[in-house]
């Protein structure tokens, strides 16, 4: 069945549009290529899609910029001319925005004045109080928070002194640190402050004996030493 005729217009469709961008760009580089391998032709394609990608094709023997120089050679035209004129006018503006540029800097150094006319002075002074406002209020921002986080620094050393102080308020009073070890038991823990040993302690219950007075004793037991 023979297909109908497409009727040349844009593609509403962005979809569809792609489609057949792709589809005739292949077929457009087979059919250079084919010039190239059966005509021993010269070819370079360069397309750019509505998205703005660039598809090149050129034959394996040339490079783009010969094809150029060729057509520029055979028409008698300067491709380069225009696009040299464009970069040399940006080179320009760029250097007078380097050279504006570099005498501000210089004149908020207190350099290159005499130039300046009274509201140039003017405008320069206020620029200058609106920078060092930012800057001072920034530096006060940056100096608070050392502040505070100096002040969490002291209290912390503070609540570990405290700490400390008391601990050793309560070796004071009792040295050996005995705990009753939940109160109803008949052992003890203690802690000698000359090393790190550590007791455990039974009171006995009153024993009769020949040989001694009656009465409780201690018996000390040693864990760690």
């Amino acid at each position: 069945m023979a297909r109908g005729k497409i009727q040349i217009k844009k593609i509403e469709s962005s979809t569809n549009r792609q489609v057949t961008y792709s589809k005739r760009r292949n077929g457009l580089f087979k059919k250079a290529h084919e010039l190239t391998v059966l005509c021993d032709a010269e070819v370079s394609l360069i397309m750019v899609s509505c998205t703005d990608k660039v598809h090149e094709y050129i034959s394996p023997s040339i490079t783009t910029k010969r094809i150029f120089d060729q057509y520029q050679q055979t028409k008698g035209i300067d491709l380069w001319s225009c696009h040299y004129e464009i970069m040399k006018e940006n080179l320009e503006n760029l250097k007078e925005m380097n050279i504006k540029i570099r005498r501000e800097i210089r004149q908020r150094m207190g350099q290159c004045l005499n130039d300046l006319s009274f509201q140039d002075l003017q405008s320069l002074e206020n620029d200058m109080e609106s920078s060092w406002r930012v800057v001072h209020d920034r530096a006060n921002r940056v100096l608070t928070n050392q502040i505070e986080t100096s002040k969490k620094k002291v209290r912390n050393v503070e609540q570990i002194n405290r700490k400390l102080k008391m601990d050793l308020g309560a070796m004071d009073e009792d040295p050996y640190g005995l705990v009753d070890n939940g109160g109803d038991c008949n052992s003890v823990m203690g802690f000698r402050n000359e090393g790190p040993c550590i007791f455990a302690m039974r009171l006995q219950s009153n024993q009769p004996d020949l040989h001694r007075e009656t009465g409780p004793t201690l018996t000390a037991y040693p864990l760690l030493e």
